[in-house]
């Protein structure tokens, strides 16, 4: 039950007293109830997305002030939630729309700071994270690819080791340093979002096991939310370096 994704790992369904799966008949996570979920943050997030952009660029396409604190107060905030959701799991029939909500606001700020300097680079975006989920989905169920141990070893420390490549970007980022390659146009800071990109991707493959492992096991109805939340956090860094490969290729 291992998952790259912080959101899901391998504790999500026990009980930490007896280590045991959490179970109760009647009133256990399904499938079907992941998947409308999941539909639920997606409309959630596209309508504070489709607001934050209406606030971050009037109708000629100009930039509008404060559009930062959407990006910048959407990415604090839907930090926040997804950590409280992460530690308090019971929570997440609240706290998932929140995040949603909360998240929709930075990636609607993002979406049109990027479309401004690359016009159409948001709906290129939004098919290819589309189009990558249902065919991993695809991939998955027809058993072309499948979760083996090794494969989500593989996964877990590639996104282990993206993490503490931008985690120390930021850090250094406060002392003027810039780590290269990673915010570069060239052809390795588009090589290096690529595997990004691939990484990003097969965390979809992990999620979608740990879900339908969680189904197979009987865990608490409430985890169907957690589910959905830890599949949107999958989807919304999918996205937002699906917008840093295009516009570097842009770029070029």
């Amino acid at each position: 039950m291992r998952s790259g994704n912080p959101a899901l790992s391998e504790s999500t369904f026990l009980d930490l007293a007896s280590g045991s799966v959490v179970s109760r008949p009647g009133q256990a996570m399904t499938l079907n109830g992941t998947v409308n979920k999941t539909g639920i943050l997606l409309l959630l997030t596209v309508l504070t997305a489709a607001f934050a952009w209406n606030q971050t660029v009037d109708a000629s396409g100009q930039m509008l002030p404060g559009a930062g604190l959407y990006a910048m107060g959407g990415a604090i905030g839907g930090l926040v939630l997804a950590l409280v959701t992460v530690f308090k799991k019971e929570w997440s029939p609240v706290t998932a729309p929140m995040y949603a909500l909360v998240e929709g606001l930075f990636l609607g700020a993002i979406s049109a700071l990027f479309n401004a300097k690359f016009p159409g680079i948001v709906f290129q975006a939004v098919l290819l994270t589309f189009g990558t989920l249902f065919a991993l989905l695809f991939a998955y169920r027809s058993g072309i690819i499948k979760a083996t141990e090794n494969f989500k070893l593989g996964v877990v420390a590639a996104t282990g080791g993206i993490a503490l490549l931008y985690l120390a970007s930021f850090v250094l980022g406060f002392f003027n340093i810039d780590v290269p390659v990673i915010h570069e146009a060239s052809w390795l800071g588009i090589a290096f979002s690529l595997f990004v990109v691939v990484v990003a991707a097969l965390n979809l493959v992990l999620d979608f096991d740990f879900i339908e492992t969680g189904v197979e096991q009987g865990a608490p109805k409430y985890m169907e939310w957690y589910g959905a939340f830890g599949l949107m956090v999958t989807l919304v860094w999918l996205y937002v370096e699906f917008l840093r490969l295009l516009s570097k290729i842009q770029q070029r």
